[in-house]
């Protein structure tokens, strides 16, 4: 009995590593059977997309087709142009057989297909990193557009505070000009005034001399009242009318304010009679000067400064009268006195 019993349980322990080995081949069966339909789900993936290539080829050709028909009806002369497009229909073709071959060995081809796989995803990160490298050159111009800006707002803001400051300074300069203008017309005024009262003396001291006028704003002293005939040296009579012209010139000096500068212009002038050429003077231009001269000296000499006077000739070429008479030539022959501002 007890070795009867020893052996009903030695039989009963075979049971649990049976059942222990059917769960872990069942397992393998299951996981087997995952794999596989992973591999089936990838595969009819794929499957889907070579069809939808061929199709995509199968339509280009068929457009290759038509085109081919059309130009072969249409046009003859372009022999070589069909040639190049049935070359390429025949690639076509061959890329169809090719893609119709590895569809029908698709199932022994799948090392293969995951190779396919592996590159398309290669393409794929290599895409996204051009991408990637797009999108960061784009956020970089952007950057330099947006500095641009900054730049061309802050030059439009200089451009116009530099017009606003030349608007200003033409304000300025527009007042400034009124300023000076009406400045200069005061001193303009007050020379007058002055002149005024100098020519009035000297009309009240030469009122008696025969050969002294009065034209517009200058006195005019014929020559033959200064000069004998053709000289530059002046007579007894010229140095007693100018020693009354000096001592008024003296006086009137004390009088203008200082900050006028005038001057009293000494004018040599001539008739158009030409000189001789054996004399001093070869030209009317050097006996009108050399008078001129002559005056400013002897005015300078009687106490005048000499910064308050100019001398001037001016030949033949500035006639009272236009005329070839005696009369002109005696008017035109004279030394013509200006107070002015220099």
């Amino acid at each position: 009995m007890p070795l009867a019993s020893r052996r009903r349980e030695t039989r009963a322990d075979y049971w649990p590593g049976f059942v222990d080995a059917m769960a872990t081949l069942l397992l393998v069966i299951i996981f087997l059977l995952s794999l596989f339909m992973l591999a089936q789900f990838f595969l009819s993936q794929e499957l889907t997309g070579r069809e939808s290539a061929l199709q995509r080829l199968n339509a280009q050709i068929a457009e290759l087709s038509e085109l081919l028909a059309l130009e072969r009806a249409g046009n003859t002369e372009q022999a070589d142009e069909v040639a190049s497009m049935n070359a390429s229909l025949e690639a076509l073709m061959a890329q169809r057989d090719n893609l119709q071959g590895v569809l029908a060995g698709e199932a022994d081809a799948s090392g293969e297909q995951d190779a396919q796989v592996a590159a398309l995803r290669d393409q794929l990160r290599s895409e996204q990193q051009i991408g990637a490298d797009a999108l960061s050159r784009v956020a970089i111009l952007n950057e330099q557009l947006r500095a641009l800006r900054r730049q061309m707002a802050a030059l439009e803001e200089a451009l116009n505070a530099s017009e606003a400051r030349d608007q200003e300074s033409q304000t300025r300069l527009a007042d400034l000009g009124r300023r000076l203008n009406l400045a200069l017309a005061q001193r303009v005024q007050i020379l007058n005034r002055f002149r005024s009262d100098f020519f009035g003396r000297l009309r009240d001291i030469l009122a008696a001399r025969s050969g002294v006028e009065v034209v517009g704003d200058r006195f005019v002293f014929q020559s033959e009242v200064l000069f004998p005939t053709g000289s530059d040296a002046l007579n007894v009579e010229g140095q007693e009318e100018l020693a009354k012209l000096a001592t008024e010139l003296i006086a009137l000096e004390s009088e203008i304010p200082s900050d006028i500068d005038w001057v009293l212009r000494v004018d040599g002038h001539t008739d158009a009679r030409p000189l001789s050429g054996a004399g001093r003077f070869r030209s009317n231009w050097e006996l009108s000067a050399a008078r001129a001269i002559s005056v400013v000296q002897y005015l300078i000499g009687q106490g005048v400064l000499p910064q308050r006077l100019v001398a001037a000739g001016f030949g033949e070429f500035r006639p009272i009268l236009d005329e070839a008479s005696d009369e002109a030539f005696a008017r035109n022959r004279r030394i013509e006195l200006k107070l002015t501002e220099r």
